[in-house]
Parts: structure tokens; sequence; C-alpha cells
């Protein structure tokens, strides 16, 4: 990065089951507001915008924008799957990092319909064609929907290689939904039992039941990110950068390993965090929060070695030990993550980032973590694009 990059001002939205949700213009404009006003800045200071956003038609974006104001700025729509908020956050910080611009804003929404995802264009290639093939391969269930069987089928990889037990998925969710409970932006706020978890519907016998997997939510999320010399001349807050950022997406290992975990995108997963510890001089020991995607359970605890949190095999043990939450090694998804803050597929990864800045600014009140000085987010998007930030808070 050729230049010091200040998020200066985050804003979101509660999240809401379908249906409960106002219009996606309605959303974003709430959303933008609240992040131009946590900045201190009006909206003729913003000088390119990145909407993010996946079921939507082209342009959302810009029609999204006209209830905030139309300046006839840049606005770039962008689509990543569900690291897509993420993607438009790489994009405005890559903007002001070059010296292109002084201010943007990446924003993402997602007015989702109940039920599982889909695909919605049925008649040309999908392009989940080779991870579909390899999938069929490789797991032995079908009558379930994709991602169940991605990700299911990864953690059912690592069950068979590391004997991780299903119990300690349902460990996962009901550490999502304790933290969860403190936040007023999750979507599920009910603290579920380890016996909950494992009591509710099973969607996969011995591997996942319904409350491991991440709800459809509706939402939207909006940064702020400035140059340095931008925050000094406005008199912003600058005690939030962003010290490292990479993006990765697959390379040959996806479909050549023959493991459902690559096929999620482990080693997208690990690239972009090595990527970011390098950048950064750091490593996963130095951080204290983390906000990853955790779609399901299963991806979680993956990730939780994809990021290097903990050894190749040693998830389970971090897990049971309590080094995932309030006085472990790491808080990992103080928001409650995806599994009970809610996963509105282009607000996700700016909703990580509003969490995030929260924490390091020190004002994530029931949910704050003691200390907080460099935390990591991470937002997986299939097919494939992995984003992985790294904020600091700077004190003068």
């Amino acid at each position: 990065m050729t230049s010091s990059v200040v998020v200066a001002g985050v804003g979101m939205i509660p999240f809401t089951k379908p249906g409960a949700n106002e219009p996606y213009p309605a959303m974003v404009a709430t959303a933008v507001l609240a992040a131009l006003a946590d900045a201190g800045i009006d909206y003729t200071k913003v000088q390119q915008a990145y909407a993010g956003y996946v079921y939507g038609d082209s342009t959302a974006g810009q029609r999204a924008l006209y209830e905030v104001g139309m300046t006839g700025i840049p606005v770039v729509n962008v689509n990543n799957n569900c690291s897509t908020g993420s993607t438009a956050l790489y994009l405005a910080r890559q903007a002001v990092a070059s010296g292109t611009i002084e201010c943007a804003l990446a924003f993402g929404f997602e007015q989702m319909t109940p039920g599982a995802l889909g695909v919605k264009f049925a008649d040309r290639p999908s392009p989940f064609e080779r991870f579909d093939a390899l999938t069929a391969e490789l797991v032995d269930i079908a009558d379930i929907p994709f991602a169940l069987r991605y990700f299911g089928g990864a953690g059912l990889a690592h069950m068979k290689e590391f004997g991780t037990k299903v119990e300690t998925f349902a460990k996962i969710r009901a550490k999502a939904s304790r933290h969860a409970a403190r936040n007023p932006m999750a979507v599920f706020r009910q603290v579920l039992t380890e016996e909950e978890v494992m009591d509710s519907p099973m969607i996969w016998p011995g591997v996942m039941t319904r409350l491991m997997a991440c709800p459809p939510t509706c939402g939207a999320a909006a940064a702020i990110v400035v140059s340095e010399a931008f925050a000094k001349k406005h008199g912003l807050d600058a005690s939030v950068r962003i010290r490292a950022q990479s993006m990765t997406t697959d390379t040959p290992v996806a479909f050549d390993a023959r493991d459902m975990r690559e096929v999620v995108g482990f080693s997208m997963t690990r690239n972009a965090a090595q990527q970011v510890y390098e950048a950064a001089g750091i490593g996963p020991e130095d951080l204290s929060v983390v906000e990853l995607h955790d779609c399901f359970a299963h991806n979680e605890l993956i990730t939780y070695e994809g990021l290097g949190l903990c050894p190749l095999g040693g998830a389970e043990k971090f897990v049971v030990d309590g080094n995932n939450t309030y006085g472990g090694k790491v808080v990992t998804n103080p928001s409650g993550g995806l599994l009970s803050k809610g996963h509105p597929l282009g607000a996700t990864g700016l909703a990580q980032c509003a969490e995030l800045v929260a924490q390091l600014r020190g004002r994530a009140e029931a949910r704050q973590v003691e200390g907080a000085r460099l935390a990591l987010q991470h937002n997986l998007g299939l097919g494939g694009a992995c984003v992985v930030t790294l904020y600091e808070r700077v004190t003068a």
C-alpha cells in the first residue's frame, strides 16, 4: 500500500429476516448517512463510491445512493458472492491508497428472500460447475442445497481426518449466540446452548443441524475511507487505519487436492492471511479480535486453521479450550457473526468492518474486547474470492 488509509466512519442498520426489511434504497440510505455522520463529513466530500450486492439488478448501487445525494461521482457496482462487501472496501481502499482520490465510500446491501441460496440464471453455465462436479464425487449426499453440501462436506473432511466431533460445531454456534445477545444489530439474539443446537432439525445426519447454518438476512452497512492527509485537514477521527489488506482467488489446489476444505476456499484464506501478516510484519498471535466468515459453524472451525489462529488439526481443541471467545486467545466474531448477526451477502463485509472499527475505538459496549489494538477481518465468497483486512488502532 502506498499511503495510509483511515476508516473515518462506519454505519449499519439492524439486520432483519426477509420480509421484515425496508426496500434496499431505504436500508442503504440509513447505513450510508450513519457512516457519514460517524465520519463527520457531508456526502459532497465523497469522490467515489463502491456498491456491493449480489441479488439485484445492474446499477442498483446508483439507485440506492440517489436517496443520499446525486453528485455525479463514479459509482462502481461489485458482485463477488459472499465477499462482495469486502471487495467494495478493497477497491475503495485501493483508490485512496494510490492517491487517485482522498475520500471513498464503500457500502453493501442485500434484500434477500427466504430459503437457501440458488442460481438465478439457469439458462447459462454456472460459475459453480466445477465445484458441483467435484462435490458430487467427494460427498455422498445430493438432497440438500449446494452451499450446505459444500460447507458440510468441508466439515466432514475435518471430522474424518482429525476426529472432530459434530458437537464441536454446536459449541461454535452456541458461542455465536452468546456474543450476539450483546449486539443490538444482530437478527438472532437468543442465547442457545450446545444441546439446543444439537436438538434442532438435522439437515445432514451426523454432520449438520439447521442451527449450524446462517440464515438469509436483509440489511446494509457502509464505511468511509480517507487518506491520512484528508483526515487531518478535516479534523476527522484517524484512530483506526487499514494496516494491510489482501484479496485472493482460487488456485488449482481448489480442485486438484480433491478435498472439500479446498473446494470452500481454505487455501484462498490461508494465502490472503499470510500476505496480510507479511505485509504488516505481525503474526496471528498478535491479534486480539477477529471477525471471520462463519456462514456455517463448520467454516468457522476450518477458518481458525486457515488464518493460523491454531495449528492444522488444532481447531477442536481451540474451541473446547475456549480460545475463540472472551478470556481466550482471540475473540472471534464478537458481533455474533454470520450465524447470529445474519448474512445479507453484500452487506456482510462492511458489517464486519463496522464491528471491528467499534472494537478498536473502544465503543463496542457490552461486546468490547479489552485492549483491542489489532483486528482481523476475513470475508469469503465461493467461486471464488477471499478478502482479509488488518485494522490497527493508532494512538497519538
